[in-house]
């Protein structure tokens, strides 16, 4: 008999909360820096091109006795099932006898450590006297972008929000963000009364919707670009020195979200080398020439470590490519199987 444990997504959005999250995710970062960790190759399969398909991501954390993968399908016309598009999982398996230790709902894991590679992002890489921040995208995964910043980044005053397709989206979103935000705090870090005073204050901001990103672009001190876009929606010329750009919308192939050209006049980091140039989005500015794989400075766990200096200088440009690696999943999944572990939440069941 093996068993093991599966845990459903309330659970996990009752266990998480951001600033473990963020910890979390560093110490994925740092454990890859480290060799203690490695990525397999990814595994991408459409069933109907443009309609159906779905990924795997996998990994090994020797560092923390842990390897798995998790399997994310998309299938378009689910909606019309009564089915969500996306469904994604995450399976963790013990390293040191091969035993599965958990079955997890992957989207909140997923929507909670990619908000944290943002928030991750800023911390290291963008001026700590920053203000302004610009989001890119309006979509599920922008508030939780927004809550990792403002934990990692404590002057935070305004965030400025995009929607390429409709100003109204934007707009709708702002209205509701603020409440959105407080109440994810409220039940993230609730019996935690120094740090839900703390993150209640820094989420009561101004949120403002934005028609011309041209010119919010030139005002921002931290652009996150959380899209699905094939076409570059900032343009080099419109970003000011001292902008750190994280870009997490290129997860795969033909993706782009900014001007190509801003990696050649930017300092630049990644989550992984090999998957930032394949799949990322340093895949169109390598692919056309405009930079090469060197011109990455290093993955950000040399940076959480100190080996590698982050930004030089305040007039400097950094870019984060974060195009999501399996180790987040699994510390992350492996992180909620030690909280339900101890308090006995999810449901134990047997090989």
């Amino acid at each position: 008999m093996l068993p093991f444990r599966v845990i459903n997504q309330k659970t996990t959005e009752q266990i998480l909360d951001m600033a473990r999250v963020i910890e979390t995710v560093e110490q994925a970062y740092t454990l890859k820096a480290q060799k203690e960790a490695t990525l397999f190759p990814m595994v991408f399969y459409e069933f109907e091109p443009g309609k159906a398909d779905m990924d795997i991501k996998s990994g090994h954390l020797t560092g923390a006795n842990i390897f798995g993968l998790k399997l994310v399908s998309w299938f378009g016309e689910n909606t019309e099932k009564n089915l969500p598009q996306l469904i994604g999982m995450v399976m963790v398996l013990d390293s040191r006898t091969g035993a599965p230790r958990g079955i997890l709902s992957g989207e909140h894991i997923t929507c909670m450590r990619t908000g944290a590679a943002g928030g991750i992002g800023a911390k290291y890489l963008a001026r700590p006297e920053s203000e302004h921040l610009l989001i890119v995208g309006s979509g599920h995964q922008a508030p939780f972008q927004i809550l990792a910043t403002l934990i990692a980044m404590k002057h935070v005053k305004k965030v400025s929000v995009y929607n390429a397709r409709s100003y109204e989206r934007a707009a709708a979103f702002c209205e509701n963000i603020q409440s959105r935000l407080l109440n994810m705090v409220v039940s993230q870090f609730k019996g935690q009364d120094d740090l839900l005073g703390e993150y209640t204050k820094r989420c009561q901001i101004e949120f403002v919707p934005v028609e011309n990103i041209e010119q919010t672009t030139r005002e921002a001190d931290i652009i996150i670009t959380a899209t699905s876009a094939r076409q570059p929606l900032i343009q080099k010329e419109w970003v000011k020195p001292g902008t750190h750009i994280t870009c997490v919308g290129a997860d795969m192939e033909g993706k782009q979200e900014i001007d190509e050209h801003l990696f050649a006049a930017a300092r630049v980091f990644v989550d992984d080398v090999r998957q930032s140039v394949n799949v990322g989005e340093m895949e169109i500015p390598v692919k056309k020439g405009v930079v090469t794989k060197e011109t990455i400075i290093a993955e950000i766990g040399e940076v959480i470590l100190g080996r590698t200096a982050g930004r030089t200088s305040p007039e400097e440009i950094t870019i984060f490519d974060s195009t999501g690696i399996a180790l987040q999943d699994l510390l992350t999944a492996n992180l909620v199987l030690e909280v339900a572990e101890k308090t006995g939440a999810g449901t134990v069941v047997e090989l």
